[in-house]
């Protein structure tokens, strides 16, 4: 697997790339947004690990220019750890958030669970539940207000709820589904994204589904839907 890193802590870099490939990835290396975006074009990596603290172009400015372009997992590094950085990493697309100082043995787990992810292709299903439907060949969402554009990671949150309608879902199942491991650090990166998905599901309007948070366990979707019809319509890749 390819990986494209781009740091502009060549030290920390060199460190980061050392490790990477000991655990038998190829590596690349840029230190600015602008080598990054050339690399990148001229041949695309299996995964991109980018700090947002660049020279030039950003790293919130490149992950946006490059999810435009290409679903590519991103991992995003920042010594910051704010809840706007978060949740902006998110908005753009970013399926990891990683803050400095790490272990490359943490960061090594993370690209090895983002990777899987990226190659896992869910059984073609329609799930709905409300006036909501998730279609997950497509990885669009159909609301009575029309499609909801989702990221990644809130496709992959959503599905999960969908697949366990009314039931209460801890989160540790919810993060090993998501994100490929269970760490209690990522707690606060899971709220965004629930945070974010509830804001997209609100603003649909209609009789959208909403998700409870069960404060200790977890969380639930659709308990205010429980008498609605809810459907699982298993279907092959050729239908629909």
């Amino acid at each position: 697997m390819n990986i494209l890193l781009v740091d502009d802590d060549t030290t920390l870099a060199e460190v980061t790339a050392f490790a990477l490939r000991r655990a038998g990835f190829t590596v690349t290396l840029a230190t600015d947004g602008a080598h990054a975006l050339e690399l990148w074009e001229r041949e695309p990596p299996d995964l991109l690990i980018l700090d947002i603290q660049l020279p030039g172009i950003d790293g919130l400015s490149l992950c946006r220019i490059i999810r435009q372009r290409s679903a590519v997992p991103i991992i995003m590094l920042t010594v910051r750890d704010s809840d706007e950085d978060v949740v902006h990493g998110l908005e753009l697309g970013a399926d990891d958030y990683l803050t400095k100082p790490f272990s490359p043995k943490q960061l090594i787990a993370r690209a090895r669970a983002v990777l899987r992810r990226s190659h896992s292709v869910p059984t073609p299903t329609r799930l709905s539940v409300g006036d909501l439907m998730l279609d997950t060949a497509e990885q669009v969402v159909q609301t009575t207000q029309g499609p909801v554009h989702l990221t990644s990671l809130e496709f992959r949150l959503l599905h999960y709820l969908l697949l366990h309608p009314g039931q209460v879902v801890p989160t540790e199942a919810i993060l090993l589904h998501v994100w490929g491991y269970a760490d209690s650090s990522d707690r606060a990166l899971l709220k965004q994204l629930v945070y974010r998905l509830r804001q997209k599901l609100a603003s649909a309007e209609g009789g959208q589904p909403e998700i409870e948070t069960v404060a200790g366990v977890g969380y639930r979707l659709g308990a205010s839907a429980q008498g609605d019809a809810i459907r699982a319509d298993r279907q092959s890749v050729t239908d629909g």
